[in-house]
């Protein structure tokens, strides 16, 4: 790091904090030849991630084009915006984590169900109905009657008691 005042690589550095919510390391510098200090910046070099459809094309990852579809699913449910943007920001962080390489859409659409299952059940059938392209009715009515019998099992589960030895 060269010296913005007399252009030599020799300073030290005085003070290192995080900044802008942690994506950021910010240090204050000070030029070893004229005592002059100043501030640099540090940031992950990040490289976008590219979502591949189910037609094959490829485009870039849109976090607005998620949160709208999260937002649809969810349209007069009780859920908050935070709790969507927080799902977003579990799916971002988790794509960004695999950047560099192509990511099936299918994967994206598994995300968000697995986090709208636990949330709210209509928003989880309304997101998979969508993103699942049912065909006709008996189709949606067996994903429907999937749920429920996983729903029922999952409840004898917490429901059941251990038996002592």
């Amino acid at each position: 790091m060269h010296c913005p005042n007399c252009d030599s690589p020799g300073n030290r550095v005085v003070d290192t904090r995080t900044s802008r919510g942690g994506r950021a390391v910010r240090r204050r510098r000070e030029c070893a030849a004229c005592g002059t200090r100043f501030t640099t910046y540090e940031y992950v070099e990040e490289r976008p991630v590219q979502v591949l459809k189910r037609g094959g094309s490829v485009e870039e990852f849109d976090r607005s084009k998620l949160i709208r579809a999260i937002r649809t699913a969810c349209a007069r449910r009780a859920i908050s915006l935070t709790e969507i943007e927080g799902i977003a920001d579990e799916i971002e962080d988790t794509l960004s984590r695999q950047a560099g390489v192509e990511i099936e859409s299918s994967l994206i659409g598994e995300m968000v169900m697995e986090r709208l299952k636990p949330l709210d059940r209509v928003a989880y059938i309304r997101f998979a109905s969508v993103y699942r392209n049912f065909q006709d009715p008996d189709e949606f009515q067996e994903f429907v009657d999937e749920m429920k019998q996983r729903g029922r099992i999952e409840a004898q589960r917490r429901d059941q008691s251990e038996l002592p030895l």
